[in-house]
This record gives C-alpha cells, sequence and structure tokens, in this order.
C-alpha cells in the first residue's frame, strides 16, 4: 500500500510538473508574441518619423522616395522575420546580461553574483572592494587634477571626455575611430581619456599614431574621492566603498561610468562621449545640450534622451540634479536605470523650471539609426535600390546630425562592408583611417 502510495504521488507530482511547464512554455510563447508586435509597432512608428523628418530636412523628393522606399523593404522583412529577430535580442540581451566588465589589465577581477539576495552581494562587496583599484586614492590618482589642468591648458578649441573602465586590450578598432573622427572634425581639440587601464604604456601604444600627427589627447588615471568631492555622488561612493551599499547584479563599472561622465563634467565642462561614436562635424557650438534617443517628429516631444552624449559648462545645476538623482534613486540590478533612463526621469521634472539652461537636440543629431536598424549601415549594397539608398542616407546624415551612436552591443562584431554607408562615412572622417574593413570588435591593438 505505502510503495502504491509513493507511486501515485510521484505520478502525480510528475504530471503536476509537466502542467506546469506547459503553461510556462505557453506563458513564454505569449510573452514572445507581444514582444515582437510591441517591436513591430515601435519600428513601423519610427519609420513614419523618420519619413516625416526627412520631407521637412531635404527638398528633393527624389531622396525621400528612395529613403522611404527602404523603410519599407525593411518593413517587409521585418515582419517576416520577426520571431528571429526577438529571438536574437533576448540572447543579446543575455549574453549582455553577462558580460564582464573588468577594470584593468587583470582577467579576474570580481563581478558581482548573480541570482543572490541582496544582503549577499553587500557581504561579497566587503570581501571584494580591496580588489578595486580605481577606488583608491594613491600617488598617482593624487597628481589627477593637475594633470587635467596642465593638459588643457594648450590652447583647445574644445574639452573632450571619454570614459574608459575596461582593459586596454579590449580597446579596439570602434574605439579608435570615435578619437580618430573627432579630431579630425576638431584638429585642435584636446581629449582626456579617463581610465586607469590606458594610463599606461600599452595605452600610449594605442594613442601613438595620433600623438605622432600631434593631435592632443592623452589617458589620465581619475580620483574618484576627488571628482565625487562636494557632490551628491560622494554619498554613494562612501556607502559603497565602505561595503553598505548594494551594489547590484550589473558589473559596477558599467555604472561608474555613468556617475564619472557627470563628474567631471561638473568639475571642469565640456563635452563627453561615449567610444562608440563617428563624428560627422564640429561639435563646439553646442552648449549645455543633451541628446533625445527618440522624438515624434512632428509634436517635437522627445520620448527617451540618451547619456553618451553630453555638452555642459562647469557647475551646471542639470548635472547636479542628475548626480543626485543617481545617489538617491540607484539601483544595480536594471540596464539603464542609472544612465539614459536616469537623464529622462530628471529632464522631464525639471525642464519646465527656472533656472536651468539647456538644449535636447533632436534625435537626428545622435542617434539617427535605433538599435533596430543600425546594422544597415555596416552592409554593401546588393542592388542598384540599395545602392540609391546609400547615396541618400548619406545626404540625410550630412545635413543635422552631428555623429552616429553606433550601438556598440548590436554592431561590435560587424566588419564593414565595401559600399557600405559606414565605408563612406568613416573615409571621409578619419585621420589615421587603419583597417577600415575589419570587425570593430576583434581588432586590437
Amino acid at each position: 500500500m505505502m510503495v502504491r502510495l509513493k507511486k501515485f504521488t510521484g505520478n502525480y507530482k510528475m504530471f503536476d510538473s509537466q502542467v506546469f511547464s506547459l503553461s510556462r512554455a505557453k506563458l513564454r510563447i505569449f510573452s514572445t508574441i507581444t514582444f515582437a508586435a510591441l517591436i513591430f509597432i515601435i519600428y513601423t512608428d519610427s519609420i513614419a518619423s523618420e519619413i516625416s523628418h526627412q520631407s521637412l530636412t531635404f527638398s528633393d523628393k527624389q531622396i525621400v522616395g528612395e529613403l522611404a522606399a527602404h523603410e519599407r523593404t525593411e518593413l517587409g522583412r521585418l515582419r517576416s522575420s520577426i520571431g528571429v529577430l526577438q529571438i536574437r535580442s533576448v540572447q543579446e540581451e543575455t549574453d549582455n546580461h553577462h558580460e564582464v566588465v573588468v577594470l584593468d589589465d587583470e582577467k579576474d577581477l570580481p563581478v558581482p553574483p548573480l541570482n543572490v539576495t541582496e544582503e549577499d552581494r553587500i557581504a561579497w562587496l566587503r570581501e571584494n572592494i580591496s580588489k578595486f583599484d580605481i577606488f583608491k586614492s594613491n600617488n598617482i590618482t593624487r597628481l589627477f587634477h593637475g594633470r587635467v589642468l596642465e593638459f588643457f591648458n594648450r590652447d583647445c578649441e574644445a574639452h573632450f571626455f571619454m570614459t574608459w573602465i575596461s582593459p586596454a586590450g579590449s580597446f579596439g578598432q570602434r574605439e579608435f575611430l570615435a578619437m580618430d573622427s573627432l579630431f579630425k572634425a576638431h584638429p585642435r581639440g584636446c581629449l582626456m581619456i579617463l581610465s586607469k587601464s590606458m594610463d599606461s604604456a600599452r595605452g600610449y601604444r594605442i594613442l601613438k599614431p595620433l600623438l605622432d600627427r600631434g593631435f592632443k589627447v592623452v589617458a589620465v588615471t581619475p580620483d574618484l574621492p576627488f571628482l565625487f568631492k562636494n557632490t551628491p555622488a560622494k554619498a554613494w561612493f562612501n556607502g559603497i566603498r565602505r561595503g553598505e551599499k548594494d551594489p547590484g547584479e550589473i558589473p559596477l563599472a558599467q555604472n561608474l561610468s555613468n556617475l564619472l561622465r557627470l563628474a567631471v563634467l561638473y568639475k571642469y565642462g565640456g563635452i563627453y562621449m561615449d567610444t562608440d561614436f563617428i563624428v560627422l562635424k564640429p561639435l563646439t557650438g553646442l552648449k549645455n545640450s543633451i541628446g533625445a534617443q527618440s522624438m515624434d517628429m512632428e509634436s517635437k516631444k522627445w520620448s527617451r534622451l540618451n547619456n553618451a552624449f553630453l555638452a555642459f559648462d562647469m557647475n551646471h545645476p542639470l548635472l547636479f540634479k542628475f548626480m543626485q538623482e543617481f545617489a538617491y534613486t540607484f539601483d544595480g540590478n536594471k540596464w539603464g536605470h542609472n544612465g539614459p533612463y536616469l537623464v529622462s526621469r530628471v529632464v522631464e521634472r525639471v525642464r519646465r523650471r527656472p533656472g536651468y539652461n539647456f538644449t535636447v537636440l533632436p534625435s537626428m543629431a545622435f542617434y539617427p539609426v535605433d538599435w533596430l536598424r543600425i546594422s544597415g549601415l555596416f552592409q554593401a549594397p546588393k542592388n542598384q535600390a540599395n545602392s540609391k539608398w546609400v547615396k541618400a542616407k548619406l545626404l540625410q546624415l550630412s545635413g543635422e546630425t552631428y555623429g552616429i551612436h553606433l550601438w556598440n552591443r548590436q554592431t561590435n562584431r560587424l566588419a564593414i562592408e565595401e559600399g557600405s554607408v559606414m565605408e563612406s562615412l568613416i573615409s571621409d572622417h578619419c585621420v589615421v583611417c587603419q583597417q577600415i574593413h575589419t570587425s570593430l570588435k576583434h581588432q586590437s591593438y
């Protein structure tokens, strides 16, 4: 009797598990369809917005026609393969979520553990905090402020900043392209890269092709306690450094970069840009500006901003608000919460208040192509229609686009094909112009 009871119970559990698995599978299918539908709607809206914007920007109806025809073709392709797109998007998000961002040239630096409690992550942080050298002040970091003042005292037409909180060995063609195009547009500009790993002999070798041509670029190890002093960021930084705050599952370097760009602009003023940009025209005329990632072209109302490009004066109150929001609402478990979503939240709250002087640039300024379609810029034309689209796209980008964010997560494994939009853009906006057709991710120095 006992045996039968156990057998019956086991079968019941098996049946219950199968029902649960089937229900979960149905839920996944429903979620997949829902996600795909949302992507389709967003994509359709973005096409309508772009075509509308093109009609406002260009008087040549043929150009608008070529772009619109290409978008209709792309829309059909998306409709026929939307399931594949959804699977790839989920896979990319999964891959990115587990991507390890390390803080120097070692490969085994600590990364927050996944699927543990907040208390476990705080305990992990306390055990490993001594391994985060970037948090420490030493003889090199204490020279930071003096090095900044000395470097920018060189007749600079503009002050530029980038951050690199990864190994110097992973600074490849994509990142070099950002610098190359920056100096093409600003031959008398000064670029400072805030980076411990690049402030090294290997980093110097990477920058040498630009230095040999007389461009002013340097990598400097930042002094975080100095940068965060007398700002709202200080409380958050001290809490992390003492092991009192939950760092979240996202690599701490990711969120540290979001905060570092705000602090350095607040202390010194200037222009910050990510290392996955290609600059198309001078940025010196942009003051106290942030770019919209998505915008309705008819109403001119933005729906999301992005912090990949920032141009602000020293001590600007909006930067202070950004850092305040970072410290008060930090969440290390949500991608984008402390970056693009943060600046969007703050600007929405303060945009009608007096005392803030800033401009929201239209999406065509720095985000003219969204992450769904960015790969098209890398592809060679396969027929006459594609060739016409390439020419029309290049003419469109020569209008009010200052630079193109290349959405590194979507394009870091793509090679630049001959005859593509990207090949033409790089050829026209580079100084060193080396190894254009190599994969931008895997080519390193």
